[in-house]
């Protein structure tokens, strides 16, 4: 099973920008669907983007929608979330998790997502 690690969190000015990566150890993640999830401060988990093993198949949250670009390197292993135009209610810990259980084309909140991360804070403020 693989082991998930986050990466490229941080402080940013709103209007900026944060490159987010994920990439696994003791196993390969070409074969799994890698999703993005954030917790804001006082709220629960919330879907952020998802992409298949492929990456033919992605999909986002209406708040990502025109922001965020979720791809993959199965060559290297890692899946990015690029984060644009950032306000402070993107303010979050983002996770990453994995899943082999999905259907085509993808969608976020009905796959059943196995494998976590432990986070990355990003920080937006002035």
């Amino acid at each position: 099973q693989p082991q998930l690690v986050e990466s490229g969190g941080g402080l940013v000015q709103p209007g900026g920008t944060l490159k987010l990566s994920c990439s696994a150890s003791g196993d390969s993640l070409d074969y799994y669907a890698i999703g993005w999830f954030r917790q804001r401060p006082g709220r629960g988990r919330e879907v952020v983007s998802c992409i298949s093993s492929s990456g033919g198949s992605t999909d986002y949250a209406t708040s990502a929608k025109g922001r965020f670009t979720v791809s993959r390197d199965n060559i290297v292993g890692r899946v990015n979330l690029q984060l644009n135009r950032l306000t402070p209610e993107d303010t979050a810990v983002y996770y990453c998790a994995a899943t082999e259980r999905y259907q085509l084309p993808i969608r976020c909140a009905a796959s059943q997502w196995d494998y976590w991360g432990h986070g990355t804070q990003v920080t937006v403020s002035v």
